[in-house]
């Protein structure tokens, strides 16, 4: 399937879904409430069958918060690239994807740990590079270090 071709499926699919122009690859920026079904519907259906979610990554774009979600069909040779964003920077909030891609379990947890996002509906949320009692989440632009001296 071409990226045109993609696009008609997800724009049929869901409402709200922005394309933007010349990038690598094909990008589909999703609104929140859209990303879970979108995401199921993108590995469920035979083509698309979107089955390799490879990088999955937190992203503080300085007045929103987003996540990018890097999919590939391993059987139709086609890639994509999910995007969610977010404006509360008080408590950002998404769905979970890992009931649909099982990697996102951890790379979810990843996201949490480095910037405070959290995801709806996933199994074990917590810290996984960090201990417990770690103050804050250190790749928000807004974190301030201790030892960081600044000039």
């Amino acid at each position: 399937m071409n990226n045109e071709e993609l696009k008609e499926k997800i724009n049929g699919w869901v409402s709200g879904v922005e394309f933007p122009e010349n990038k690598q690859y094909l990008e589909a920026i999703v609104p929140a409430e859209s990303l879970h079904k979108l995401a199921k519907l993108l590995k469920d259906t035979s083509d698309t069958s979107f089955d390799y979610l490879f990088c999955l990554s937190g992203v503080d774009y300085g007045k929103q918060f987003g996540v990018v979600y890097h999919l590939e069909s391993t059987t139709l040779k086609h890639s994509l690239v999910l995007k969610v964003k977010t404006d509360n920077r008080i408590n950002p909030v998404f769905d979970t994807v890992c009931d649909i891609w099982r990697t996102a379990e951890w790379h979810e947890r990843e996201v949490f740990d480095f910037f405070g996002i959290k995801f709806n509906n996933h199994p074990d949320l917590r810290r996984i590079f960090l201990d417990d009692n770690w103050v804050g989440f250190p790749l928000r632009k807004d974190y301030k270090d201790d030892f960081i001296i600044e000039r």
